[in-house]
């Protein structure tokens, strides 16, 4: 009798947990929207003139240069990303190839 009782409350059970999957009737729209910024690698030694002037500047001239990188955004504005360190700290300047600081 015991064993009745157990298997009756045992399909009790997973008559109650059963899972209704239907299919998805409303669609769904995803957008990616594609991030045209291009960022290419350039050599330390071929930065512009301008650019290397203001890293021997004062402010950035405490900081050593590590890597640089040109980056173009979508509207064709251009600057150079140059990652820069001083003892265990490291940061980075955005400068246009006028030696301007960009913020």
């Amino acid at each position: 009798m015991r064993k009745i009782i157990l298997s009756a409350a045992f399909l009790a059970v997973a008559g109650l947990t059963t899972v209704k999957a239907s299919d998805i009737k409303n669609s769904v729209e995803v957008a990616v929207r594609q991030d045209s910024t291009t960022k290419t690698p350039v050599e330390l030694k071929d930065l512009p003139e301008p650019v290397q002037k203001t890293l021997q500047a004062e402010p950035a001239k405490e900081w050593t240069p590590t890597a640089a990188f040109l980056v173009v955004n979508a509207d064709k504005s251009e600057y150079y990303l140059i990652n820069v360190k001083k003892g265990e700290e490291t940061g980075s300047l955005k400068i246009d190839k006028d030696g301007k600081v960009v913020q």
